[in-house]
């Protein structure tokens, strides 16, 4: 088969255009293999003693902190634990994001209840809302029309969203590479206000009444705590820094995955190992940067393979990796700083669609160039 046409982002790190030596036929046979060699490899069996340490750890953090922040007071020191808390909560974050895809437990329902207690207990996220977008995501990866991690949301991913902008938005949008990490400091109360939005539509929710009740339940405790403690001012300075934090870590962490890989047309058809592997990128460093990310750096195996547990993820890089050699997939993988400089020069290229009506077409064409 041809390979089919797919956007392209130059020189900002997506893969080539190839032709495979096999047809789309085979390539299905070959993930067929390729599943089977996993699954006799033991890679999708579950790892309960990897993550009962990883909760125990993401406990004893959280019970240090909140000491820490008992034992401060009245004191400016407490930004620090309000960095610390974001961080924490990311992690909590990650879990919740692995037991949505049964990588923790064996029971799909176990995996459910996990991570709805840690998604809105903990951190404070509806798990219903992200079921349902990361299930979209995951179905069609990069696919306009189809995949919500691309559609619009102050930041335009594809060129025909930035051309809409104007005003204050399109100021942002030309701008938006290197306004990406900054604005990712409002990402967090983002995520809190567009989930919880969720909750209160009149569409079915799976679980919303228990997820309504965690969520006011940590708000209230949480709030309550930091407010009581805390002098109004410095309260306030403790939400922004936390807020901050988690919004930064969850976006840095989940922005090197897709974001300037190539963009697959709506009515491009291609087969589960292309349309997973072309769309995705590794980021290399082995076990630090799967601590760091909570394993998404092994981006291309988590979506060949979503239930597979985050110990496993290095072992089936190797198989994936000589599969892919074989058939002539390009398989891509940079470190964690230069996926950071394709994201921020894509997002800066497609700004570049986004004009002021008054602006002369002519400079925009040659600025574009």
């Amino acid at each position: 088969m041809g390979r089919a046409h797919i956007s392209s982002t130059d020189s900002l790190g997506a893969v080539r255009a190839t032709k495979p030596r096999t047809g789309s036929a085979d390539l299905t046979r070959s993930y067929t293999a390729l599943s089977r060699v996993v699954r006799e490899s033991g890679l999708l069996n579950r790892t309960r003693w990897f993550y009962a340490a990883l909760v125990g750890a993401l406990a004893l953090a959280l019970g240090g902190t909140v000491t820490g922040f008992i034992l401060l007071g009245e004191s400016w020191f407490q930004l620090l634990m309000a960095a610390a808390l974001g961080i924490i909560f990311t992690q909590f974050a990650f879990l919740a994001h692995e037991a949505s895809h049964r990588q923790v437990l064996e029971s799909g329902p176990a995996n459910d209840r996990v991570g709805r207690i840690l998604a809105a207990g903990v951190v404070g996220i509806s798990y219903a809302w992200w079921m349902t977008k990361h299930t979209r995501h995951h179905a069609n990866p990069n696919r306009l029309g189809k995949d919500p991690d691309i559609e619009f949301d102050t930041i335009s991913f594809v060129e025909t969203d930035a051309a809409r902008q104007r005003g204050l938005l399109a100021l942002i949008t030309r701008r938006q590479g290197w306004l990406f990490f900054p604005l990712l400091t409002l990402e967090g109360l983002n995520l809190h206000v567009r989930s919880i939005s969720t909750l209160f539509a009149r569409r079915p929710v799976k679980g919303r009444w228990i997820e309504l009740a965690l969520i006011a339940a940590r708000f209230t405790i949480y709030l309550g705590a930091i407010f009581w403690v805390l002098p109004l001012g410095m309260a306030f300075a403790f939400l922004g820094v936390q807020l901050a934090v988690f919004g930064i870590y969850m976006g840095a962490s989940f922005a090197p995955n897709h974001k300037g890989m190539p963009l697959i047309p709506a009515d491009t058809k291609l087969d589960f190992l292309s349309k997973q592997v072309l769309t995705s990128r590794n980021v290399s460093g082995g076990w630090w940067a799967s601590a760091l990310l909570g394993g998404l750096n092994y981006q291309v195996e988590h979506h060949l393979f979503p239930n597979m547990p985050r110990p496993h993820l290095a072992k089936a890089r190797e198989i994936v990796r000589e599969y892919c050699h074989t058939l002539d997939v390009p398989y891509t993988e940079t470190t964690l700083l230069r996926s950071y400089g394709i994201v921020i020069r894509y997002l800066n290229r497609v700004g570049l669609a986004a004009r002021d009506p008054f602006d002369c077409p002519m400079v925009n064409r040659f600025r574009r160039a």
